[in-house]
């Protein structure tokens, strides 16, 4: 599906490699904005509830017109934290242990060819990364390399790539299962665009083993080890897909085998876009792109319970208090953290999910000019550090850190 409605070019100069998978990048120094905290509503220029703003770093300074997905990694050697976030032209690495001061340390280059859609997922010590680019491929990217860098900003050269498939929209891991899942690929490939499944033994060189294409066209999805409720499917591996116009749940335990258990149709769809399970793997959070465009909704969040894994039944409606355009969605204990586009980040309480309660506790709004139905701002957002930073990605404004209020 594609997310925005213009082109976005950029022409970029890019060096050759050295020994040490990097040259020096010729770019203007970094520029973070001044933390404040969130007061009366606002943060300096951003109206907030419940977050304090740390930092932001420009799209200028990474040399990009455009961003898109993100994603973290904590080096578990060193305890430092860092954002990975995807770029019309490539994928940034910022070290944002110092919050307040994160360093921009440099980018990898596109694969080929720049795209306003990209999306990183991390396994490990290796980052993986994918683009609606023809003959892109699966980057792979050893992120202990950020360790002790200095000279930046940096160009950094993949530590492997893929190439089984082309272009790709999105990419997810299941990291108890150590294997890839790159979708919404071509949509006439082996697999419809689909899932394909990619063997981690290796991380550096992803192993083809099998897809699953019945089902159509996956936009997005997630894939876990179950735990939850369902006695019948303890400890399988399940494919929960979002697939244009309906949930698929897809048993893909036996990779030569994937077995689909259910699909989920809904009222009033308009682009079944993305979603979260709960930490208990009861209920499963889902946002449609096109329905707020489509239908006038507010915010629309359908929750689906998934007691039974083969009859799931829609359980609960939440409806946002603006009429802007919900993207990806991402549970946190009993918070969901909501990228919002043009109105930021909605954290929502979901203690009470059960009871068909949910509430919104907070907010951070990046994209202080409105609340309109119109793919601008947020992106996406990653909340899982241990310090409580959170990132998030706007199409325009870059990266912002921001932080839970004391």
């Amino acid at each position: 599906m594609k997310k925005v409605l213009y082109l976005l070019t950029f022409f970029g100069i890019f060096g050759c490699s050295s020994d040490n998978d990097s040259i020096q990048n010729n770019v203007p120094d970094v520029v973070t904005s001044v933390s404040m905290p969130c007061e009366n509503g606002m943060a300096g220029i951003y109206p907030c509830n419940g977050y304090d703003f740390l930092a932001n770093i420009s799209l200028e300074t990474m040399q990009a017109a455009s961003g898109n997905d993100i994603w973290g990694w904590t080096d578990i050697e060193t305890g430092k934290e860092y954002a990975i976030m995807g770029l019309d032209n490539g994928t940034a690495f910022i070290d944002i242990t110092d919050a307040e001061n994160p360093t921009f340390l440099g980018k990898l280059p596109t694969a080929t060819s720049a795209s306003s859609w990209r999306d990183v997922k991390v396994y490990g010590d290796y980052a993986y990364i994918v683009a609606e680019a023809d003959n892109h491929g699966v980057q792979v990217f050893d992120l202990k390399k950020l360790r002790g860098v200095n000279n930046l900003p940096l160009t950094f050269i993949a530590d492997g790539n893929y190439t089984g498939i082309g272009n790709a929209h999105n990419i997810v891991i299941n990291p108890s299962s150590g294997f890839a899942y790159p979708v919404g690929t071509d949509r006439d490939d082996d697999y419809n665009g689909g899932v394909h499944f990619l063997d981690l033994q290796n991380p550096i060189a992803p192993l083809a083993a099998g897809g699953w294409g019945v089902n159509g066209y996956t936009h997005d999805a997630q894939v876990i080890t179950y735990s939850g409720p369902d006695t019948d499917y303890q400890g399988a591996e399940l494919f929960v897909g979002a697939n244009e116009d309906q949930v698929v749940i897809v048993d893909i335990s036996n990779k030569n085998s994937p077995l689909t258990l259910a699909t989920l149709p809904y009222p009033n769809i308009g682009y079944t876009h993305q979603g979260w399970f709960t930490d208990d793997q009861r209920y499963f959070i889902l946002g449609d792109e096109l329905d707020e465009i489509r239908q006038g909704f507010n915010t629309r969040t359908l929750i689906f319970d998934m007691a039974d894994l083969e009859n799931p039944v829609l359980h609960h409606t939440y409806l946002g208090p603006t009429s802007a355009i919900d993207h990806n969605g991402y549970v946190l204990g009993n918070e969901f953290f909501l990228a919002n586009y043009t109105a930021g980040v909605r954290v929502l309480n979901i203690t009470n999910i059960g009871d068909k309660v949910i509430t919104e506790e907070a907010f951070f709004d990046t994209y202080p000019a409105n609340d309109n139905t119109q793919f601008s701002g947020v992106w996406s957002v990653y909340p899982y550090f241990e310090s409580g930073n959170v990132i998030v990605s706007d199409i325009d404004g870059g990266i912002f850190i921001i932080k839970k209020s004391d």
